[in-house]
């Protein structure tokens, strides 16, 4: 499968996994336009929760913008290290770690988001998401055919 279509894929399949899991972990607390809005809130701070569905649009493009750049990332490294296409529960599974690490260490502390503490709870229930959800059908969707 050609470069492209393997981004797209995955990237499809991450970004629609991962926001499922997030609606299902946040509800009935929270519905699913607020937490679009929070992941809007990413690059437009708290007014995100007060521009309605067209923040919570915004929300979802930024997260599956998110989901194509690591599927980008992932596909371009698997051109260089072909283990990345023959082992992809394995690496998929350590992808899926590593997103989980940049997001938490980079991007979210680049980002406007305020958020808590988290809790060991919270850590592993993420950890586990972003291997299911994100780094196992990124890698699954680049493996050898």
């Amino acid at each position: 499968m050609r470069p492209a279509r393997v981004v797209l894929l995955g990237g499809t399949l991450a970004g629609v996994l991962d926001i499922l899991a997030a609606f299902a972990i946040s509800w009935p607390r929270v519905s699913p336009v607020r937490v679009l809005q929070y992941i809007a809130s990413g690059a437009l701070g708290p007014a995100a929760f007060r521009g309605g569905a067209a923040t919570a649009a915004a929300g979802l493009a930024f997260h599956f913008a998110i989901a194509f750049g690591a599927a980008s990332v992932y596909v371009a490294a698997s051109r260089r290290w072909p283990v990345l296409r023959l082992r992809p529960v394995a690496c998929g599974i350590v992808y899926g770690v590593a997103v989980y690490a940049v997001m938490q260490l980079a991007v979210l502390p680049l980002s406007r988001v305020t958020r808590g503490a988290p809790t060991w709870s919270s850590i592993v229930t993420m950890v586990v998401i972003h291997i299911v959800c994100v780094g196992l059908p990124i890698a699954l969707s680049a493996r050898e055919r």
